[in-house]
């Protein structure tokens, strides 16, 4: 039994220690005669007096979709077991009120997502912020999370296998390991694709050999970073090759996916052809949250409800109720009452079947400009394939190693490509536009490379492509995220604005020590330095550049700013606003701060106007 785990275990020893110390855990290791100890039986197994299994997950899925109404899948995690075991029996509390049972993704900390053998400094310099911590896990399932409501946690990352070996030895049901094979790492920059896409397959192997559910790939994770339908689809079908040569069954594997509840007609099409396409058995819908939501609580529950409206017309599984989006990990109660809200809206929802012309229209468009990626990711013959041939037995006329090698080639080549790709050795070749009606639309020119233009679903609108623009001003900018934050969205916007405005921009993306962009800043003779951190750690981190610019000389010559959440924990946000509005910035060291609603053409403007008020022009 769980050969090809044992195996794994095997073959990364020397990162499963390193994550054992890291993490002060216990974790599998080898015995004397180089054999596998430590390692609990797969599911069903108890923990803590519940019979732990990947189907407690589906079954919950399953009675979902013979209801009608989809199971919540909030996302709830703090620092401590405590602190995660006291909010999350705040939020259970709303839906036992209706005996409804919900799907909790605990939340998890950042730091899980570095490979302990290369980034050790960003693990410790960000410990115990943005959510659960491994061992906190494990303490969390004993005083008796996940009893009633089955748990997952998010093992993406840079060694996804090695938490979900953690996940297991817990108690955890399921896990997120996807995106697999996106061109994406959150920003985790640490490995190469090559590596991101065997840590993905090996972590498929252990939920496969140990009946964990999981949430294999994702649609949101490339809608986040510019991605269109079609690319996200072709992209969960070879994620989906992968976990069938793992031997995963399709009822413990669901694909994730944003609506945006802008467009009812792209949202139902968009769930339809993923129900009607994959291969998983489940649909976890994500409500899109890059949409500028009110800041206001209240109305920014209606903002979320239209796309509770799509997503129990859409039939999907599971849908992730959100609360208090703007200002970071909200309280159990706050996420309780977007519960409660949430079921309002599928009790009070009357189902239909909507059927117009356009919706399939959009339903062919996706799929033809994903099966246009595949064929040119496989090199397959064009138009030779059809969403019929893509069976088990399809992906099975691969070894598992040259499946892979068709990924990574295809990544690095930019067939699959999208706007922010994450990787260092990417392509970012592609351009899209979000027309107005709400669906992303490659700008002609900047379909992916080697896939058919003619296939690619096109803008009409004009739209202004700024990559290729050369530099105006001599003034240079060094843009970066510091610790262990895989957050890059909001900085990549940033780094887009002043491209715009003719900077030459220096972007280091995602998790770096703030001693590092301080360096960079210095080297290539910066004269401004933007950081960013969303995980509560600015309050530490950023001081550390500044500490570090003035240790070279250069702190009165370079602008330093700084943006993100104030702070990790919806409770302490009002608290560090309130400061700096009445204290101003240096107590984070940084002459200004750029919170969550601030406009990108708002930092720009004021980093033009600072280098000009301290006579910085060059």
């Amino acid at each position: 039994m769980q050969e090809k785990t044992k195996r794994i275990i095997k073959e990364d020893i020397d990162v499963i220690r390193a994550y054992a110390d890291a993490f002060d855990v216990e974790m599998p290791d080898l015995d004397e005669n180089g054999e596998v100890v430590g390692l609990p039986a797969p599911y069903p197994r108890e923990v803590a007096g519940v019979v732990r299994s990947g189907y407690r997950i589906y079954e919950l899925g399953r009675k979902a979709r013979e209801s009608g109404i989809p199971a919540q899948n909030p996302i709830l995690g703090r620092n401590t077991a405590e602190e995660t075991l006291k909010e999350s029996l705040e939020m259970y509390a709303y839906p036992e009120k209706f005996d409804t049972t919900v799907f909790h993704f605990v939340h998890s900390e950042a730091t899980r997502h570095i490979d302990p053998l290369k980034g050790r400094e960003l693990i410790e310099q960000s410990r115990g912020k943005g959510g659960i911590t491994p061992k906190g896990e494990r303490e969390f399932i004993q005083m008796g999370g996940g009893s009633r409501h089955p748990v997952r946690i998010n093992a993406t990352g840079d060694t996804p296998h090695i938490s979900i070996i953690n996940a297991l030895i817990a108690g955890f049901d399921g896990t997120d390991i996807g995106p697999v094979i996106h061109v994406h790492f959150g920003g985790r920059g640490i490995h190469d694709y090559k590596t991101k896409v065997v840590n993905g397959y090996k972590a498929l192997q252990v939920c496969a050999e140990n009946n964990i559910y999981v949430q294999l790939d994702s649609h949101k994770h490339l809608n986040n970073i510019g991605g269109t339908d079609g690319m996200a689809l072709a992209m969960c079908l070879l994620a989906e090759g992968l976990a069938i040569h793992a031997g995963l069954p399709k009822e413990l594997s669901a694909i994730q996916m944003n609506i945006s509840g802008i467009n009812m007609f792209q949202d139902l099409a968009v769930m339809r052809v993923f129900r009607e396409v994959c291969w998983s058995n489940g649909l976890i819908v994500v409500p899109e949250t890059f949409q500028n939501p009110p800041g206001d609580l209240i109305a920014e529950a209606a903002h979320f409800a239209r796309m509770a409206v799509n997503a129990k017309l859409g039939g999907a599984n599971f849908y992730r109720p959100k609360a208090a989006e703007s200002v970071g990990i909200p309280t159990g109660d706050s996420m309780g009452r977007a519960i409660w809200g949430t079921q309002n809206v599928f009790d009070s929802v009357y189902t239909v079947d909507i059927e117009d012309s356009r919706i399939q229209e959009r339903k062919e468009q996706i799929i033809d400009e994903a099966l246009a990626v595949l064929e040119a990711c496989l090199h397959l013959e064009p138009n030779s394939l059809s969403t019929q041939d893509i069976t088990p037995e399809f992906w099975r006329q691969w070894t598992d190693d040259e499946l892979i090698d068709l990924i990574v080639n295809g990544g690095k080549s930019g067939i699959l490509d999208c706007p922010r790709a994450g990787g260092w050795d990417l392509k970012r070749h592609v351009r899209v536009n979000r027309d107005k009606d709400g669906i992303k639309r490659y700008v002609p020119g900047y379909t992916p490379l080697g896939v058919d233009e003619t296939r690619m679903t096109l803008t009409a609108e004009e739209v202004e492509v700024i990559a290729d623009v050369k530099p105006t001003r001599k003034e240079k900018i060094v843009l970066a995220t510091v610790g262990a934050d895989a957050h890059v969205v909001g900085i990549n916007t940033v780094r887009e604005a002043f491209v715009k405005a003719g900077y030459d921009v220096v972007y280091l993306r995602g998790m770096n020590l703030p001693e590092t962009v301080a360096e960079v800043a210095a080297e290539v003779g910066a004269t401004a330095v933007g950081v960013s951190n969303l995980l509560g750690l600015g309050i530490t981190l950023f001081p550390r550049v500044s500490e570090k610019l003035e240790a070279l000389g250069l702190r009165d010559k370079v602008v330093c700013f700084a943006g993100g959440r104030i702070a990790e924990k919806e409770e302490e946000h009002a608290m560090y606003e309130k400061k700096i509005r009445e204290e101003g910035t240096d107590f984070i060291s940084v002459d200004n701060f750029f919170g969550p609603e601030s406009k990108p053409e708002e930092c720009v403007a004021w980093v033009s106007e600072e280098i000009k008020r301290r006579g910085l022009e060059k």
